[in-house]
């Protein structure tokens, strides 16, 4: 019994930090959505699906992960020399942490990647782009078991290299760091803003690059970093013209429940074409 109420109580703070960030991140969004809107958000769905999965998403990938990697970092501590380990650790935090984010971002890119290419994985990534229009609250209207992939496939890695840790010290929080930043930039890359941003658009993701990864005409499946453009310029899926994407969305109609969307995403398998070579008639 006093675990169970441990177990709620923990839960009840875990809902009202998320509760404080919603508010947060709503009077920065909703402000610059309206003042630099891209497109109307006339047509935008009912609102309190998006906020569930809000909540759902920040909640169940975390504790789904936890275990797993604290398993991987037990392991890679135990397997990896301690001599290198150790001259990892010697390392600036601040060079450890741009070398995680690269692995990170990596790891993701690959993972993002395969979300499009495999049918089972892509019938998950599906509800993420049902939608047809992106905006800020978007980026956590997706399945629960499409993150846990794509972090788990960025956090590996980290901790494979002696980036991470499970004994303490900078080396624990240093995924925690990177997973917390790269959440809040897909907040701001999902944007529903026209801001053009000229050179920093080659440096980091933006709005313009990741509606191009949303888009559901002849240049879909493109664009899949997270935070650093360049990732996909090396592998050759890097997509960013002049103009705006002309639609989004996905070439079927997914059901309008947000839990059917979670609990039926098989039924989507042979119903939804993810070739990049023909244009859905959602442009016309």
């Amino acid at each position: 019994m006093t675990y169970a109420i441990r177990m709620s109580e923990a839960l009840m703070v875990d809902v009202v930090r998320l509760a404080v960030w919603l508010i947060l991140l709503t009077i920065v969004f909703v402000p610059l959505e309206r003042w630099f809107a891209l497109r109307s958000p006339a047509s935008r769905r009912p609102i309190l699906p998006d906020l569930g999965l809000y909540f759902l998403n920040s909640l169940v990938p975390a504790a789904v992960l936890g275990v797993p990697m604290a398993a991987v970092a037990e392991v890679v501590a135990r397997l990896t020399p301690s001599a290198y380990l150790a001259a990892v650790e010697a390392l600036p935090f601040a060079l450890r942490l741009v070398i995680g984010l690269i692995v990170a971002e990596i790891g993701t890119y690959w993972a993002h990647r395969w979300t499009h290419v495999s049918p089972f994985l892509w019938q998950f990534h599906a509800v993420h782009h049902a939608p047809p229009h992106v905006d800020w609250l978007i980026n956590t209207r997706a399945h629960p078991f499409d993150i846990v992939f794509t972090r788990l496939c960025g956090l590996v890695p980290l901790y494979i290299l002696g980036l991470g840790s499970s004994h303490g010290g900078p080396g624990q929080m240093l995924p925690v760091y990177i997973t917390l930043f790269g959440t809040v930039w897909a907040f701001f890359i999902h944007a529903n803003v026209r801001w053009r941003l000229g050179f920093l658009e080659r440096i980091v993701a933006t709005p313009a690059f990741h509606h191009w990864h949303h888009t559901n005409d002849a240049n879909r499946d493109r664009n899949f970093a997270a935070l650093i453009p360049q990732v996909d310029r090396l592998f050759g899926t890097y997509y960013l013209p002049d103009h705006w994407p002309p639609c989004y969305g996905i070439d079927v109609e997914l059901p309008t429940s947000a839990t059917r969307q979670l609990l039926e995403p098989m039924g989507l398998v042979k119903a939804i074409s993810r070739s990049p070579a023909r244009v859905s008639e959602r442009c016309d």
